[in-house]
C-alpha cells in the first residue's frame, strides 16, 4: 500500500514537472532555459494558478537571481513552481464563491452587472485591473445582445476545473 502511494506521488510530481517544463519552453524564445520576467505571470497562470500581483512578485523574488537580470532560469522556476503546485497554492476560486462575490456587487439583485459598474469595481477597488486586463475581461464577460455581464454564466466560465 505504501508503495502505491509513493508511486502515485512520483507520478504526480513527474506530471507537474512535465507541465511546468512545457509551459516554460513556450516562452523560452532563445532556447537557453531562461524566460523574460514579464512572461512569468502568464506561465504561472497557464498552470492553473491565480496569484495576485503581490503573490506573483513573491514568486519572482523566489526565482530571480540574487543580481536580477530580467530573466528567470528554468532550474529555479521548476523548483519553485513544483512546490507551488504540490502545495496547491494560488488556486482559482470555486464557482459558488465567484457567484457570491458578483451578487454582493449586484445591490439591486438584477442577476447582471452593467459594463460601467464592472469596470468601476475592477479598476477602482482592491487590486485594480489595467486597461488591457479590463478590455480582455469585458470581451469575455459581456453578453453581446444585452450589453451586460450575466454573472451567473460568467462565474462558471471563470471557475477553473480542479485537475
Amino acid at each position: 500500500m505504501a508503495d502505491d502511494a509513493k508511486e502515485s506521488a512520483e507520478t504526480l510530481l513527474a506530471e507537474y514537472q512535465k507541465k511546468i517544463t512545457e509551459a516554460f519552453d513556450i516562452f523560452d524564445h532563445e532556447s537557453n532555459k531562461t524566460v523574460d520576467v514579464r512572461e512569468v505571470g502568464t506561465i504561472v497562470r497557464s498552470l492553473g494558478c491565480c496569484p495576485s500581483e503581490a503573490e506573483l512578485h513573491d514568486i519572482l523574488a523566489e526565482t530571480e537571481e540574487e543580481e536580477p537580470t530580467g530573466y528567470i532560469r528554468f532550474e529555479r522556476f521548476l523548483q519553485s513552481m513544483t512546490k507551488v503546485l504540490l502545495e496547491r497554492r494560488y488556486k482559482a476560486a470555486p464557482e459558488d464563491q465567484l457567484l457570491k462575490a458578483f451578487q454582493v456587487l449586484d445591490a439591486e439583485n438584477n442577476g447582471y452587472l452593467t459594463q460601467d459598474d464592472l469596470t468601476k469595481y475592477m479598476t477602482e477597488e482592491g487590486e485594480p485591473f489595467t486597461q488591457e486586463e479590463m478590455e480582455e475581461m469585458l470581451s469575455a464577460a459581456v453578453d453581446p445582445e444585452k450589453g451586460t455581464v450575466l454573472y451567473k454564466d460568467y462565474a462558471s466560465v471563470m471557475a477553473l476545473d480542479e485537475t
